[in-house]
């Protein structure tokens, strides 16, 4: 629609009549002032033309605002006019969705002051569906006559995280997902301890480092701020040294030693490699007592295991 614009017209100069230019000439003679002759001071009248001034600088400001809206009314008539002829959504297409919920996401989309295509704010419902923390990332398009797209990446949990007895789901990000009741727990490594969630990478890097750690990995503890206990589900506990490259050489160091010597799943408590060449190890039950004969004694019932360490 082309909008006709009013052009204003001059009026042509007209050429002074002599009793113009008579009355020019009388005009220098001194007229009385604007307020002269009313029953007010030269002081209020001096008042009431500031007032005056003030009013007339206020109303052509007023004029130029309301003037300034006049396209945007337009734009939204005539996008008013586009929706009413059959270009508004009726559909909305999602794409992506795994674990949110549908209605959620159409509600977010379908959240606008006007469902006509050229009203529709993308953006907008870009940064509404942002807000929700399963999303990672939101992409919104028309598709004519009247479908909106909205294609979401979800994120992916990586890890549970365990901190002041609550369990949440997290990403390799570290974005807290959902809580995890204990009776339902994910097949999903367990990271512990204050910043453990933002390490959820790093560790995932050491599990690629040593690929046959992940069949038995159970979980790990983040120590410090500073390195890592990774625990098996065979239940022992390998202390990493600080720094991911060092962290690395020492857990395929250990997973290659467990081929050869089966270290997971016998006697062993405790490792630790925190030592470069090193390895500390703690058994889960100390050694019996020698009798007479040669012959090991019974292990005493109930008895804690005694801290038991020896280089190997």
């Amino acid at each position: 629609m082309t909008a006709r614009i009013a052009r204003g017209s001059t009026a042509a100069a007209r050429r002074p009549t002599k009793s113009s230019r008579g009355g020019k000439q009388r005009s220098k003679a001194k007229q009385p002032g604007l307020f002269e002759g009313l029953p007010i001071s030269p002081k209020t009248a001096r008042k009431l033309g500031l007032l005056s001034f003030f009013g007339a600088v206020t109303i052509i400001v007023a004029a130029s605002a309301i003037a300034f809206k006049v396209p945007q009314r337009v734009g939204e008539s005539v996008g008013q006019q586009v929706g009413a002829a059959g270009f508004a959504v009726t559909r909305v297409e999602l794409r992506g969705l795994s674990r949110m919920e549908a209605s959620t996401v159409t509600k977010a989309a379908l959240d606008q002051p006007s469902l006509a295509m050229p009203l529709i704010d993308l953006d907008a419902i870009r940064g509404r569906l942002m807000e929700f923390k399963w999303v990672k990332e939101a992409r919104v398009h028309r598709r004519l006559p009247d479908t909106l797209v909205v294609e979401i990446e979800e994120r992916v949990p990586a890890a549970v995280w365990q901190h002041n007895r609550r369990l949440q789901l997290v990403d390799l990000e570290g974005v807290e997902l959902e809580p995890v009741r204990p009776d339902a727990m994910p097949d999903l490594p367990l990271v512990v301890g204050p910043g453990a969630q933002h390490r959820v990478a790093s560790l995932g890097s050491l599990v690629e480092a040593a690929p046959q750690v992940k069949e038995v990995l159970a979980g790990a503890t983040w120590i410090g701020g500073r390195r890592w206990d990774v625990r098996f589900k065979t239940g022992e506990t390998l202390s990493l040294p600080e720094g991911d490259e060092q962290a690395g050489a020492a857990l395929r160091r250990f997973m290659e030693m467990n081929a050869r010597r089966q270290l997971l799943g016998g006697n062993f408590l405790r490792f630790d490699m925190r030592i470069d060449g090193k390895m500390i190890v703690q058994l889960r039950n100390p050694p019996s007592d020698q009798v007479p004969g040669g012959t090991p004694g019974p292990v005493p019932q109930g008895q804690p295991p005694k801290d038991l360490s020896r280089t190997i």
